[in-house]
């Protein structure tokens, strides 16, 4: 067996058996909507992200998460996570006003901030400081059209409630990321078809991952909703109706597909994705009105109920990490 393969096992194996604390004790919460937001001003976000709020760690001496990844990688910084871990404690302050989290959410808000970078595209990213296994590894320093879009819904928070200066200009920086191409320093891919995709890994074919879609998708809403550009929202649309004209595609016929592959065996969304692509499925619905985002959702779910689809799919999740990962 080859030592990457080897090391990638026994880090699996580390976080999803014999460890009590790994990066699936942030990443694995119960996905759930938040009846507080709006859709039409800035406000809470979208999912509630309390579990992810209450994150027991570990975490920097400035209070930033670390993702304790195991083996090789270790414990990290991982700007998704720190985004998540944001808009938790930005909800949970709504919510409570609790002083407590209101600071939770500034910091890790300034972390964000003083961490997104300068390409040599003149673009502005976020980038991972780990090399990570997917279908090929993924060599430091990636970046994550996922990371900007989350991280876009922090920045457009902070600015609302502070004021900053610095915090609106990086809004617009990251806004600028998720409208180019990847081969011009931003995060998108156009397919034959016209077809824009925001990709949460930058990798060649794309992988068109469903949830970091949806969820980066989101943060252009969310600077819609601030700088009430008409722009920013016929960007929103344009990806809601590339989101909208594939949805078949994530379809297995007993459950969802966590991505679009080329492989012959597909990549099954496991119990969690599943779970999230429903919660998503039906905030899309409430976000734009779209029937399919709902009708997909009901399906889905009824999908979920049924325990032999449930065990079909989990064999189907194993058959893909054996043969590909």
């Amino acid at each position: 067996m080859p030592t990457s393969r080897a090391q990638y096992l026994k880090r699996i194996f580390t976080s999803y058996i014999f460890s009590r604390n790994s990066n699936l004790t942030f990443w694995h919460e119960t996905p759930t909507a938040n009846p507080e937001t709006s859709f039409d001003k800035l406000g809470p976000y979208y999912m509630t992200f309390e579990e992810k709020a209450l994150y027991p760690g570990p975490f920097d001496d400035n209070g930033i998460p670390l993702l304790d990844y195991h083996g090789t990688i270790g414990k990290q910084y991982y700007s998704i996570a720190i985004s998540q871990y944001a808009l938790g404690n930005y909800n949970l302050f709504k919510k409570t006003a609790n002083s407590d989290c209101f600071g939770k959410f500034v910091t890790n808000a300034q972390w964000l901030l003083d961490n997104l970078k300068p390409t040599g595209y003149g673009t502005y990213l976020w980038s991972h400081l780990f090399d990570f296994e997917y279908f090929r590894t993924l060599k430091t320093p990636w970046h994550s059209g996922l990371a900007q879009g989350q991280g876009l819904s922090v920045l457009v928070r902070a600015y609302a409630e502070t004021g900053e200066s610095r915090l609106g200009r990086a809004a617009d920086q990251v806004y600028e990321t998720l409208k180019l191409p990847i081969a011009e320093g931003g995060v998108i891919y156009r397919d034959d078809e016209g077809h824009e995709w925001i990709e949460e890994y930058l990798v060649d074919p794309p992988t068109h991952i469903l949830n970091g879609f949806i969820w980066a998708l989101w943060g252009i809403y969310d600077y819609y909703l601030l700088t009430k550009k008409e722009e920013a929202f016929k960007l929103f649309d344009s990806y809601v109706a590339t989101i909208v004209k594939n949805l078949p595609h994530y379809d297995s016929g007993f459950w969802s597909y966590y991505e679009l592959t080329p492989q012959r065996i597909k990549s099954i969304a496991s119990n969690f994705y599943h779970r999230l692509h429903i919660v998503q499925l039906r905030i899309m619905h409430q976000m734009t009105g779209h029937p399919d985002f709902l009708m997909y959702a009901d399906k889905w779910s009824r999908y979920l109920d049924n325990p032999v689809y449930r065990n079909l799919a989990l064999a189907y999740k194993v058959g893909f990490k054996l043969a590909y990962y």
